[in-house]
């Protein structure tokens, strides 16, 4: 039997508290219901690990949330344990884990490095503590810093670290101070994610809905604080500035820009998202957890007393189930591929789908390269400068 290549997303719902811009899959729960929950999680991987362990190799796995560094030592070693017992994972596999200061320890570490457990992603977004409390972030600068040398002294190689631009308030000098004080710090891998006012969350409210914020949404914010310290958004020109600013500022620091948010030291970065860009089956495992296996898509429930339910009762928790016709996988190949800097393969799509690209997209192709948003150069076809600005207006060429 002909062993596949796999990847692995695991979801942890828990944080400390909600952020005021965060609409994932996440909520703040008592040790009991996160025991609960991990026991629930521990089923479903060795569940699944009935079906594949013969079938696939797993070669890069993501713990991310919420916020799983809220977990004990020991409930993410026992996630861990259960993983190598049901799945054959790679010797050489990417293990990811998402973490926030203020919920790292020195004990942690240890336990995760024993684990396996070898890229970290910390979440800090800012070095202004004024834009972190605007965030709803339970972590100062200094915090994270302590967080980061720790992590450092415990031997992780391979670390991440999040920021977010377009914080209401931000200019483009801030930023740049962000930014440069993190370079400085070498990590690995820097993501650097432009803020999207998601709908449901307070942000929203406060800049898209009607203005006026329920004793809810204040209760989200941060404890004892009032409205007035909402700022405006950065105006768009601001916005534009600190977008083009990032990858000029970041190549200085020996980091290249591999996709569209995403920049990297030489060799770092991130197997798992490439993964994802390049449409390698994935598993989801966990709360809401999205899959793509065998040409199909799906999500687990994002109820938890049904997905808990289900995971006891050993019903099926799969939500959304959608075959993917060859026009739908065409089109995923094309603007997910496309985010990455080097772009796609003529080669790999005629390959894949039996038909030359510009027997496809010849037409856009065409049209995308006259107005200088797209360069095809020899097998590879990427976005130009421009072409990364505007993404999204080429991606729905495609579509």
């Amino acid at each position: 039997m002909m062993i596949k290549e796999m990847e692995l997303y695991l979801h942890i719902p828990f944080c400390v508290r909600k952020c005021a811009y965060c609409d994932f899959l996440s909520w703040a729960a008592d040790e009991k219901i996160r025991q609960k929950y991990v026991d629930a999680l521990i089923k479903e991987i060795k569940g699944y690990g009935n079906i594949y362990h013969d079938r696939v190799k797993i070669s890069t796995i993501f713990v991310g949330g919420g916020t799983p560094s809220v977990l004990t030592g020991e409930q993410i070693r026992h996630i861990c344990g259960a993983l190598r017992q049901s799945f054959q994972i790679s010797e050489d596999a990417e293990i990811t884990m998402e973490i926030n200061p203020g919920t790292v320890t020195d004990e942690k570490l240890c336990l995760w490095r024993q684990a396996g457990i070898n890229r970290l992603s910390i979440g800090l977004q800012s070095v202004n503590n004024e834009e972190l409390k605007m965030l709803g972030r339970i972590h100062t600068y200094e915090e994270f810093l302590d967080t980061y040398g720790a992590v450092r002294r415990q031997g992780f190689q391979n670390v991440n670290i999040d920021l977010i631009s377009a914080i209401p308030g931000q200019t483009l000098e801030s930023w740049k101070e962000t930014l440069a004080k993190v370079a400085e710090l070498e990590p690995e891998h820097i993501s650097a994610y432009s803020l999207i006012v998601e709908e449901g969350t307070p942000f929203y409210q406060r800049y898209k809905g009607s203005g006026k914020i329920t004793k809810k949404t204040e209760d989200s914010l941060q404890s004892g604080e009032g409205t007035d310290r909402y700022l405006p958004l950065p105006d768009e020109e601001t916005e534009r500035s600190i977008y083009e600013s990032t990858g000029e500022l970041l190549k200085r620091y020996g980091y290249s820009r591999y996709e569209i948010s995403n920049y990297a030291k030489e060799g770092y970065a991130c197997r798992h998202n490439l993964g994802y860009w390049e449409r390698k089956d994935y598993l989801g495992i966990g709360l809401g957890a999205s899959s793509l296996v065998n040409h199909t898509r799906y999500h687990n429930t994002a109820d938890y007393k049904k997905y808990m339910r289900g995971i006891k009762e050993q019903k099926d928790i799969r939500e959304e189930i959608e075959e993917l016709s060859r026009s739908d996988e065409i089109e995923e190949f094309m603007f997910l591929g496309l985010r990455e800097t080097r772009g796609v393969s003529a080669a790999e799509f005629e390959k894949q789908f039996g038909k030359t690209i510009t027997e496809v997209y010849g037409k856009e192709l065409k049209k995308l390269e006259s107005r200088n948003l797209l360069v095809c150069a020899g097998d590879r076809i990427y976005l130009t400068k421009r072409g990364v600005d505007i993404s999204n207006t080429v991606f729905v060429e495609f579509l």
